[in-house]
């Protein structure tokens, strides 16, 4: 019963926001609300959903990722030197997605083994990992943030094909919030988090292994900015350094939105999609009415203040409530109960 009221709290609320952008932006201008538009425009802003489910379980244990974005690009790079050296788009695949794991990996360790704030040593690898990016980009023959291209049409076609008439990254988004709600909501890894992002301390004397399962979750973060990259590549056919070079803010913003504590301890995967979402139809609906890009970015500025501000009232609202509610019953309780 607390989690239907939870889910019809907030993530009812991200709903109700969700309608009332599509209605604005509708009456504003009608070819925003056609189903074919709102659909196909998920490819547009699929990675930012990717990356927030994942940067959800990272925020959900205490920690933060700034080097999402970079290693998307990262992902992407080695996705297109891979392809390049064996002609094998799959093992390419598998070579960008290794490489996340790794990446994230490498942040994991750092974190555990210096014990240094995690927006220090992700915001370090950050720039580690666009540099080798960058570096690596150069062995393919390409200078500045020119592109890998010449990926074969099967690659293509999965963030850019249709399965029984719905746009595959429909598809794959389902599919990976199914994967991720299961982890985060229904397994013991999951719990773990929720129990180290609260007090780490009590987590470590329970039995838990903190170090492991820290180090676990920024191989999965890291998974998941690699996947969103190279879904990245296969939608702009081409694989370039800067791929998800704006990707932080926005993936950050989306997580705190969904309901993720910033200070850990909760976080809702289905809230993370549903600010994707939102997020994503506001950078759409903007660019119809001629907003620019860097216009845009302030506006997604104002956004992350507001969705902190935002769930920390609503989170003090609640307990101030029950607080008052739990007052009021012990008053009227009869004093033989008591």
């Amino acid at each position: 019963m607390n989690q239907l009221k939870k889910l019809y709290n907030w993530q009812m609320a991200l709903v109700c926001l969700i309608g009332l952008e599509l209605v604005i932006f509708g009456v504003i201008n009608p070819r925003f609300v056609n189903v074919y538009n709102l659909l196909y425009s998920i490819g547009d802003f699929l990675y930012i959903a990717i990356a927030a489910l994942p940067m959800t379980m990272i925020i959900v244990s205490g920690g933060i990722d700034i080097s999402i974005g970079s290693i998307m690009g990262l992902s992407a790079v080695i996705t297109g030197l891979v392809w390049l050296g064996t002609t094998n788009i799959w093992l390419a695949v598998l070579a960008g997605l290794f490489g996340g794991v790794i990446a994230g990996g490498i942040n994991g360790v750092l974190i555990v083994i210096t014990q240094v704030n995690p927006l220090v040593i992700t915001l370090g690898s950050s720039f580690l990992y666009a540099g080798a990016a960058l570096t690596l980009s150069g062995l393919a023959g390409t200078s500045g943030f020119e592109g890998i291209g010449g990926f074969p049409d099967g690659f293509v076609n999965i963030a850019n094909g249709t399965l029984f008439s719905i746009p595959n990254p429909v598809w794959i988004l389902l599919f990976l919030v199914i994967i991720f709600y299961l982890v985060l909501h229904h397994s013991k890894f999951g719990r773990y988090l929720f129990l180290i992002g609260m007090n780490s301390a009590a987590a470590r004397y329970t039995g838990v292994k903190v170090e492991k399962l820290l180090v676990v979750n920024y191989m999965i973060s890291g998974l998941g900015g690699a996947l969103a990259g190279i879904l990245l590549t296969s939608y702009f056919t081409s694989a370039r350094s800067d791929l998800g070079a704006d990707a932080p803010l926005t993936v950050i913003t989306c997580a705190v939105l969904g309901g993720a504590n910033i200070y850990g301890g909760d976080g809702r995967i289905v809230g993370a999609v549903l600010a994707s979402l939102l997020i994503g139809y506001l950078k759409y609906g903007l660019q119809m009415v001629n907003i620019t890009a860097h216009q845009t970015s302030v506006f997604l500025g104002l956004l992350l203040i507001m969705s902190i501000s935002g769930v920390f009232f609503w989170r003090k609202y609640n307990d101030l409530y029950k607080n008052r509610k739990a007052f009021t019953r012990l008053r009227t309780q009869p004093a033989e109960d008591v």
